[in-house]
């Protein structure tokens, strides 16, 4: 009963995870000390990002360097009790996105200018998420064929399988929200998007006939939008103490021997990301953006991405940087970060089932021409726009790619990758934001909605703190 207890309930068995929480609260300490020290929001995120790393190599070494850290119990201990602190952060966030998507639209479409048809918002922010994800996927193509691949690597099978695949027409009809609170409670953010879009736009017709009766209405809205936005505000402030656990966590779980035996595909992801995210900065900077200010202005977001590896409890994060650091104005800021954390990621939805198609090509000997790689971008164009809103993005991403490309009876060659993915899902995710990040910069700037003015005169400005 005793032993039950304390493996079962409270998750101690050994007197390591109780060496590694208190290294966690001593840190916990030291990132407080810096905040109260003055150190910027910014400097503090990096230092956790850091020390996490780092955190979650030592506990690796410790282990041994296992080859499977499932066996080792004191390491599964430690991240759980990790992840209270890392994944309840994530929770936080993920409470506020449902509410916070919800009034922003229809507080956007309530204030409109006319200039700014929701037609015209939602077609650009779409070209632009497309757009850079068919560019996504033709650089890791060039990539995957540079690093070679799956050639000459030992076709094992695994018990890898391919996700159940659902129509382009059956997600398009999951999309819309036959039943609007299923949609809240599933956190499926395109239906949200459409239920909202329809309620702004009958408060905005009213509010031209029937202005007395309507105000009511749209006083409340205003007032609840600006309780959540103060609510997503406190809570960002505690994203230093989530990213540190966050980071570690990864890096204990995955085990550094199951990386190395697939490094040469994470350095070709890795690499991939690199250059995508190069572009990115190209467009900032075609935008009339200074690339490294916008690095400087967008490393909360990114590093929140890149350690809790969701595009979407990030995006609270996202908006507020968008508003507050780019100078993205709201409206446009919560619709295309909305829009840019459901579909056209170029790192989940382009990048990955790019290598992934190149590898099980070269590993199940499937020639690969021109009309290949034609066909290639195609099928991820479409599934990145007709995954939106389904969970599991990258693996869905990867089962619909290599099925349209007939290959679907291979998947299980690609086992080996799938048990590293959270080590590769850290870039991705990281480039799925920036791209949602530079749609909504782009968008923005097509509509002359881009303030240049808080862009530039950022400097420490944090977002936690509501400046």
């Amino acid at each position: 009963m005793d032993s039950t207890f304390f493996s079962k309930f409270i998750m101690i068995t050994s007197y390591k995870p109780i060496i590694f929480i208190a290294i966690l609260i001593g840190l916990f300490y030291g990132l407080y000390k810096l905040e109260k020290a003055g150190l910027n929001f910014s400097k503090r995120m990096i230092i956790s990002t850091v020390v996490g790393l780092l955190l979650g190599v030592i506990i690796q070494f410790i282990a041994g360097f296992p080859s499977n850290t499932g066996d080792v119990v004191w390491i599964g201990e430690v991240t759980k009790w990790y992840g209270l602190v890392g994944n309840g952060f994530m929770d936080l966030l993920k409470m506020l996105v449902v509410p916070l998507v919800f009034l922003s639209m229809l507080k956007v479409i309530i204030n409109m200018d006319e200039k700014q048809s929701l037609g015209k918002l939602t077609s650009r922010s779409i070209f632009v998420l497309l757009g850079t994800t068919a560019i996504a996927s033709i650089v890791a193509i060039i990539i995957g064929n540079l690093f070679r691949l799956g050639v000459g690597v030992e076709a094992i099978q695994s018990k890898a399988e391919l996700k159940e695949i659902t129509s382009f027409v059956d997600t398009m009809r999951g999309l819309l929200p036959a039943n609007p609170i299923k949609a809240m409670a599933d956190a499926n953010i395109v239906a949200v998007v459409i239920f909202a879009a329809f309620l702004g736009i009958a408060i905005r017709k009213l509010n031209k006939t029937n202005k007395d009766i309507i105000k009511p209405a749209i006083d409340v809205i205003e007032a609840f939008y600006n309780i959540m936005t103060t609510v997503a505000r406190t809570v960002i402030r505690f994203m230093p103490y989530a990213v540190l656990p966050l980071l570690s966590n990864t890096v204990a779980s995955n085990g550094i021997s199951a990386i190395i035996n697939v490094v040469n595909f994470i350095v070709a992801l890795y690499v991939s990301v690199i250059i995508v995210f190069v572009i990115h900065l190209v467009i900032i900077s075609l935008n009339g953006l200074n690339p490294i200010q916008y690095l400087r202005n967008v490393i909360e977001p990114l590093v929140l991405a890149f350690t809790s590896r969701s595009s979407l409890g990030t995006l609270p994060v996202t908006i507020e940087t968008l508003n507050k650091k780019v100078g993205v104005e709201k409206g446009i800021a919560s619709f295309a970060g909305s829009l840019g954390a459901n579909m056209g990621m170029n790192g989940c939805a382009a990048i990955y089932p790019a290598l992934m198609a190149v590898t099980i090509a070269n590993m199940s000997g499937t020639p690969m021409d021109f009309s290949f790689y034609a066909m290639l971008v195609i099928t991820i164009i479409i599934s990145s726009f007709g995954i939106a809103g389904l969970p599991g993005t990258a693996i869905m991403s990867v089962s619909v790619v290599i099925s349209g490309m007939g290959m679907g009876s291979f998947f299980p060659l690609a086992g080996g990758i799938l048990a590293i993915d959270p080590i590769l899902d850290m870039a991705r995710t990281a480039l799925n934001v920036d791209g949602s990040m530079v749609t909504a910069v782009t968008v923005a700037k097509s509509f002359n909605e881009l303030d240049k003015d808080v862009f530039n005169n950022v400097q420490d400005k944090v977002i936690a703190e509501g400046n």
